[in-house]
């Protein structure tokens, strides 16, 4: 009885052996006697005791943080890079027969691509044109573990540290930039003013009273303030007469002087 008993005990420890479940995220691919069948999921599955074997495999996509790797760029730059890279398992089969493991080989080739694509490129163009650089890295890792059932759906570039002279560098023309564009927004200013003065003096030409009330505003302002000195304005018309006059008189007074030279001379 005893014997009976173990050999059901037995048999029931294999039949419940033999039931897997697989979830929806996972399949079971199977090897019967060392051969591949195919792959089996998601829900429950049966095993043949003793010849099927089951490698179940994640159909999630996985993410991998790319070691930083350090890189001298077209125009030798130094920098060291880092990039996280975003897969998952389209053809589980492939995916454990064509590879070994997929997920060290999958991090090899990206850090040799990052090595190889951004060697390509100059600093300036790794800074300002990195979506273009990402999806040429999706392309090329995507090609080479295509042959393993792998779907790379896309790699970022996460991080580029710049040594420190660099940076100094960069922060200098930032600088000088930004005078740049404030002088040029500054002269541009002026322009502006001396294009709306130039406009206001050829309407005040046609129309001297603007001039006039244009003073008596500036008094009124004035008076405002309180001030004990009061600037008045004269017409620059006024006094052309008494300019006039003492430029008279100043000839007059030249030619006398030149005749009593004359006579002092004879």
């Amino acid at each position: 009885m005893e014997f009976l008993g173990l050999i059901i005990v037995f048999i029931g420890f294999i039949i419940f052996s033999s039931i897997k479940v697989i979830r929806e995220y996972e399949r079971a691919v199977i090897f019967r006697l060392g051969r591949l069948i195919g792959f089996k999921g998601p829900g429950l599955i049966l095993l043949i005791p003793f010849i099927d074997k089951m490698v179940r495999v994640s159909l999630r996509t996985i993410t991998l943080d790319v070691e930083p790797q350090d890189i001298i760029t077209r125009d030798n730059v130094s920098i060291k890079v880092n990039a996280v890279l975003y897969f998952r398992v389209v053809y589980p089969d492939k995916a454990v027969v064509n590879i070994e493991n997929y997920l060290y080989a999958t991090n090899q080739i990206a850090q040799t691509t990052l090595r190889s694509i951004l060697g390509q490129s100059e600093l300036d163009d790794l800074l300002a044109e990195r979506d273009k650089i990402n999806l040429q890295l999706q392309q090329i890792i995507d090609e080479h573990t295509e042959p393993w059932g792998i779907k790379v759906s896309a790699v970022e570039v996460k991080q580029i540290d710049l040594p420190l002279e660099m940076q100094r560098a960069m922060a200098k023309q930032a600088q000088a930039e930004r005078e740049r564009r404030a002088k040029v927004i500054n002269a541009d200013g002026e322009f502006q003013a001396a294009t709306k003065l130039a406009d206001a003096a050829e309407q005040i030409s046609k129309q001297p009273i603007a001039l006039q009330l244009r003073f008596l505003q500036t008094l009124a302002d004035i008076a405002t303030e309180k001030n004990s000195t009061i600037l008045f304005p004269i017409p620059i018309d006024l006094l052309t007469p008494f300019m006039n006059n003492a430029k008279n008189l100043s000839e007059e007074n030249l030619s006398d002087l030149k005749q009593l030279l004359e006579k002092f001379k004879s």
